[in-house]
């Protein structure tokens, strides 16, 4: 399911993109023929149902991923319950988490936004200790 179901209906000018059940696409037309394709998608399979979020802002995985004037701009999306942690690099975590770390640099796709994530992850070291 997705691609087929979903890519059909959009323009090779489009974005679409898929990280395991998660799915984002920009779509350049009016609301009701979004939501139609979303209606083919989820008849595609009986058990499988697609939650669309339609709008100029939305998060994806941890992206918050906003469209200004068709200018696409990417920040870091935090959970809103999310308490902010860090973890200890002397830690027998796995070694994807200390990854994450390194996503403010990759995900800010504006330097204001970078500086703001820096600024805001070096507070959250200082709170952790």
């Amino acid at each position: 399911m997705g691609k087929n179901a979903i890519c059909g209906a959009i323009g090779s000018h489009e974005i679409y993109g898929r990280y395991i059940d998660d799915i984002f696409f920009t779509f350049n037309e009016p609301k009701a023929k979004i939501v139609a394709v979303i209606k083919k998608a989820n008849d595609f399979h009986p058990n499988i149902k697609l939650e669309a979020t339609i709008g100029s802002c939305v998060s994806f995985l941890d992206l918050l991923i906003n469209n200004k004037n068709g200018i696409l701009s990417i920040f870091v999306h935090y959970k809103p319950a999310a308490e902010p942690c860090v973890v200890p690099f002397v830690s027998d975590h796995p070694r994807h988490v200390f990854s994450n770390i390194i996503r403010v640099v990759r995900y800010s796709s504006i330097l204001g936004i970078f500086e703001k994530e820096r600024r805001s992850f070096q507070l959250m070291l200082l709170y952790n200790g």
